[in-house]
Order: structure tokens, then C-alpha cells, then sequence
């Protein structure tokens, strides 16, 4: 072949080679694919989920305690006269006729003081709350997303420079065995450098072992194994202040508005608890069609009202106030914690780049004293001792970069999420997300059995069946 035709093939083939790289470099797994996944994969989520629909259901109940129950009945009786048979009865032993009766009966609480009402009230509340703590684990799901990308993203490469240092330490292994065969070094400059390539190896063992425990981690989050994945991306948007976060944290995160809404809810149950010492009015509503006197319809109205209760009322009250109490107290200690986790992530954020920033001046003076450590070596200025303690010096500053460079990027991201920010819809990943109102949509007028196939369509709707 001329030069001539060789040519146009050898940039054919550069071509159809940049191709593929463009290829596997766009097939690489990004974080937001890995988030994505995680959030569709995710069991934790499909629980909570289903717990948010049973909160949604009790809803519902509460609000059937506002309506009428109407229940049907029927009596069947038939008797049996034992007497002995005189010239006035003629009982003989024979069974009389069979009577039945039919009834339906419509029972209504019809005032009770508003306590069905704040019963009501309070499974909203409760299913607020666990709106909010179903966001709460959307976040910590992506977030155990986020550190196992950085995680199997971080071991891998550990695993890859601690690779090249076994071949390193391998190729001056046999240098120094070669310069030993012709009396340069000594058997001790070759027992070093076997020394030290059994260490590399234990290290090697050591980080392919965290690689293989971050792939399991990786899968149990992601929902597969890693298999090409693409550089950690730039920061996300962050606040610049501790106090700008912190107001957005306060005023946005999951655990605050879980902790609001159970102080509404534990007010509403004082309230409640307080009713109970308060008069019921019921009405009934009776239609009964014996057999062979025509239909009776009765209608009854009752009011009561508890005198003593051997002390349980004013227990339950006692316990409303303590539960009160408490849910107060959680809402507080819920401030507390968010305004640590985002000072924490602050924090860690600026240890971290801190980290990076030194690590490299520590790579970029390590590799230079690595180079000329080596240069003195072959001049028999420096042992070989000399030199794979440099190269450890350089192995374990690049080891320390990766690390830091790994912890940045998830601190980034729990900053994010003690700001109650990291979610699907603020990260903008672009895909369908759970409705939590839908299911509350359809159920909380307590609808009759035979609209279930009206909830089948919601719960397709949301991705449930």
C-alpha cells in the first residue's frame, strides 16, 4: 500500500474512532441518570408512598363518621307449645307458624359538638405531615444516590492508581534485581523493593475490596451495578452565607413542615379531647315490615351525655396537653437540627476544598520530588528506598485528592438537602413525579365502593398498578 492510499484509511479509521468515543463517552452514566434511577427504583419510597395512601384513607373514614349508617335486619322465629293436650288447648306438641320481620335502620349522629369534625381535621393534618415526611425520604434517597456515585466513582479510580503502582514498583523491582545481577546495589535495595511491591498488592487488595463493597452499595441504591461512569459534575447552585441557607431551611425543609403539621395536629386533638366531655345527639330511623301487621316506621332521637367515666376523660385530656406538649418541643428540635446539618455542610464544603486545594500543591511538589529522586537514583545519589518512599509520598497525596475531591461532591449535595432542596422537582431532572394529592384527591369524600374502578384509574395514574 503507497502513502498515498494510506492515507485516506488512516483518517477513516481516526474518524470512525472519534465516533466511538463520542459514543461511549455519551453512553457514560451521568449523577442525574444515576439519580433518576434511584428515584424510580427506590422501595424506601414505594412504602412511604403506600403509607401516605393508608393517611389519605384515614381521612376518609373520618369524614364517613359525618353521614348517616343505614343497615338492614331480618328475624326469623318460630315456637313450639309443650302443653299437654286438654278439651281447652289443642297444643299436641305442634309447631306454630313461622314469623319474620324485616327492618332497615338509618343511625345518624346528628350534633356532637364538632368532635367528627376535629377528627376530621386532624387526619388532614396527619396526612400533611406525611406528605412531608414522604419528601423528606425522597431527599435522603438522593442523597444515598448521590454518595454512591461519588463512592463507586472514587474507588474505582483508587483501584486504578494503586494498578499503576504495582506496575511501577514492579518495573523497579526488576530494575534493582538487575542492577544487583551486575553489582550496583545490594541485595538489601532488592529486598526493599520487594517489601514494597507486597505492600502495593495488599493495597490494591484492600481498594478493589471498597470497590467491590461501593458496586453492592451502588446497586442496592441505583438499582444496577456501575458500569462506565462520567465525571462528577460542577457544583450545584448554592447559597453564599450560613444565614441564607439556613432562612431557606427553616422555611422550606420537609421536617419543619412535618413538625408544623403535627402541632396543628396535636392542637386539634386538645380540642378534641375537651369534646369528650360534651353532650352526643343521635336520631334513628327504623322502617320494619313484620309479617302479617303491615310496616311500622319509628324515628328516635337520643341525647346523652358521659357523668362519670372512672376518670378516662380527663386521662385523655391530660395525655392531648402532654402529646401537645411534645409536638412542640419536636418542632423546635427539628430547627435545631436542620440550622446544624446545613452548618455542617457549610462547614465540610469549605474542609474539603480546603483539602483539594493543599493535595494538590502536595501532588504537584510530590511528583517533582518523585522525578528528581529517581534522576539521583540512577546517578547512585539515592537508594532505592529513597525512590518508592517518593512514590509512595505521591501515590498517597493522589489517593488523599480523590477522596476529598469525592466527599466535596456530596457535601454539596447534603447542603442541598438540609436546605429540604434536594428533590427531583428542584434538581430538575425531568422526569414524572409522584402525585401525593392524587390519591387524597380521589378518596377524601369517602367515595362508595362502586367508584373503585375511579381509584384503579388513579393509582395507574400514579404508577401503581
Amino acid at each position: 500500500m503507497t502513502r498515498r492510499q494510506f492515507k485516506p484509511l488512516l483518517l477513516a479509521t481516526v474518524a470512525g474512532l472519534g465516533l466511538l468515543a463520542g459514543s461511549l463517552s455519551a453512553s457514560a452514566e451521568t449523577l442525574a441518570d444515576a439519580l433518576v434511577s434511584a428515584y424510580k427504583v427506590s422501595h424506601l419510597l414505594e412504602q412511604n408512598r403506600a403509607t401516605l395512601r393508608a393517611a389519605d384513607e384515614d381521612v376518609a373514614t373520618a369524614v364517613s363518621a359525618l353521614r348517616p349508617v343505614a343497615k338492614w335486619g331480618a328475624e326469623f322465629s318460630r315456637s313450639r307449645c309443650n302443653m299437654p293436650s286438654t278439651f281447652l288447648t289443642s297444643c299436641d306438641g305442634h309447631w306454630d307458624e313461622l314469623s319474620a320481620t324485616m327492618a332497615l335502620t338509618l343511625d345518624w349522629t346528628l350534633f356532637d359538638f364538632g368532635r367528627n369534625r376535629l377528627t376530621v381535621d386532624i387526619q388532614k393534618e396527619t396526612v400533611l405531615a406525611t406528605r412531608a415526611a414522604l419528601l423528606s425520604t425522597e431527599q435522603d434517597v438522593l442523597l444515598s444516590a448521590v454518595k454512591a456515585y461519588a463512592d463507586a466513582k472514587a474507588t474505582a479510580e483508587q483501584v486504578a492508581i494503586t494498578e499503576n503502582s504495582v506496575r511501577v514498583i514492579s518495573e523497579q523491582l526488576k530494575a534493582a534485581q538487575d542492577r544487583f545481577d551486575v553489582g550496583e546495589v545490594t541485595k538489601t535495595d532488592v529486598s526493599q523493593a520487594e517489601a514494597s511491591l507486597a505492600g502495593a498488592r495488599a493495597s490494591l487488595a484492600a481498594a478493589q475490596g471498597q470497590y467491590k463493597a461501593a458496586r453492592e452499595a451502588y446497586k442496592a441504591v441505583i438499582g444496577h451495578y456501575p458500569e462506565r461512569l462520567s465525571r462528577l459534575p460542577k457544583a450545584p447552585k448554592l447559597p453564599k452565607t450560613t444565614a441564607e441557607a439556613n432562612a431557606t431551611a427553616l422555611r422550606l425543609h420537609p421536617v419543619i413542615k412535618q413538625a408544623q403539621h403535627l402541632v396543628s395536629a396535636a392542637d386539634l386533638g386538645v380540642e378534641l379531647a375537651f369534646a369528650q366531655h360534651l353532650p352526643t345527639v343521635t336520631g334513628e330511623a327504623q322502617l320494619a315490615d313484620p309479617k302479617d301487621t303491615g310496616r311500622k316506621s319509628t324515628l328516635t332521637l337520643s341525647i346523652g351525655q358521659p357523668i362519670y367515666s372512672g376518670g378516662a376523660i380527663a386521662s385523655a385530656n391530660r395525655k392531648a396537653v402532654a402529646n401537645r406538649d411534645k409536638a412542640r418541643a419536636g418542632l423546635s428540635q427539628a430547627g435545631v437540627e436542620v440550622a446544624q446539618a446545613v452548618a455542617n455542610a457549610f462547614a465540610g464544603i469549605d474542609v474539603y476544598r480546603a483539602q483539594i486545594n493543599a493535595y494538590d500543591q502536595q501532588i504537584q511538589a510530590a511528583d517533582l520530588a518523585y522525578q528528581g529522586v529517581r534522576e539521583e537514583a540512577t546517578l547512585g545519589a539515592r537508594t532505592t528506598l529513597d525512590v518508592l518512599n517518593a512514590e509512595q509520598d505521591l501515590l498517597d497525596a493522589k489517593a488523599s485528592r480523590i477522596s476529598a475531591e469525592a466527599s466535596l461532591q456530596v457535601a454539596y449535595y447534603q447542603l442541598l438537602s438540609a436546605m429540604g432542596l434536594l428533590t427531583v422537582e428542584n434538581l430538575k431532572l425531568g422526569i414524572p413525579t409522584y402525585d401525593p394529592a392524587a390519591y387524597y384527591n380521589a378518596v377524601q369524600n369517602a367515595p362508595l365502593s362502586d367508584q373503585g374502578k375511579a381509584l384503579d384509574r388513579v393509582l395507574r395514574a400514579i404508577g401503581k398498578n
